[in-house]
């Protein structure tokens, strides 16, 4: 017999929207996983510490993250190696009969770490993926920025775009949610304003967080953003 696999969605940051299945799934954890840059913390190890009781744990560091162009061979191959290198570690715990949870900020198969661990394990172990409120969701909801109605077309575009990309995706959108903001936001404004949307477009940092806070994006004075930021141009243009 083997363990269980959980992919477990934390939310956008406020402990107080884990799902009731997420927080039994990492109450009744043998082993609680999460991903962290090396020598930081963990963002989803910290959304559910009032849930760690006698759990093992098992801290996955990433090897690199930005000091390397994310195109580079270099950090193509140390990724690709850190995640199977990450998949055995979950693997030997499964294999003891353990019951294995892996923290997700957001939503597991959206964009999250957790996914390079679920296409290599799911298909050897009995796995359960856990839904989380995603980061936009939790960001248009803190700024109360009505986002897309109707006809509209959301877009959700990586900030790592090219800049001509993305304000040729901008101006075909609807509505739009622009994610890895950090280092890239000076080249993501200027691709809103080639767009012509930068007067309506919301700059959101840590949302649902403690420090949490937005802003229309013209009125931000600088361009230093943290990870946990997101741009979002909103849709419905006939609001009233």
């Amino acid at each position: 017999m083997t363990g269980k696999l959980f992919g477990v969605g934390t939310g956008p940051g406020d402990p107080e929207l884990l799902t009731l299945k997420a927080v039994r799934a990492v109450k009744g954890a043998d082993v609680v996983a999460y991903f962290a840059k090396q020598g930081n913390r963990s963002n989803a190890r910290a959304i559910v510490a009032e849930l760690m009781t006698s759990q093992l744990e098992e801290e996955l560091g990433y090897p690199v993250t930005t000091e390397i162009h994310r195109h580079d061979e270099r950090y193509k191959s140390a990724m690709a190696e850190f995640y199977a290198q990450a998949a055995e570690r979950v693997a030997a715990h499964l294999d003891l009969g353990r019951t294995v949870a892996v923290l997700s900020e957001g939503d597991p198969l959206f964009y999250g770490s957790y996914m390079h661990l679920h296409v290599r394990l799911a298909h050897r172990y009995p796995t359960e993926v856990i839904p989380g409120i995603t980061a936009m969701s939790g960001c248009w909801s803190q700024a109360g920025l009505p986002l897309v109605q109707g006809d509209d077309i959301l877009s959700v575009l990586p900030g790592t775009l090219e800049e001509t990309e993305l304000a040729a995706r901008l101006d075909d959108a609807g509505g739009a949610v622009i994610m890895k903001v950090g280092r890239n936001l000076p080249k993501i404004r200027r691709a809103i304003a080639t767009a012509g949307r930068l007067d309506s477009a919301v700059y959101v940092e840590r949302g649902t967080m403690a420090d949490g806070h937005s802003i229309r994006l013209a009125d931000k004075p600088d361009d230093v953003a943290p990870y946990f930021a997101l741009v979002l141009v909103p849709g419905w243009s006939t609001r009233p």
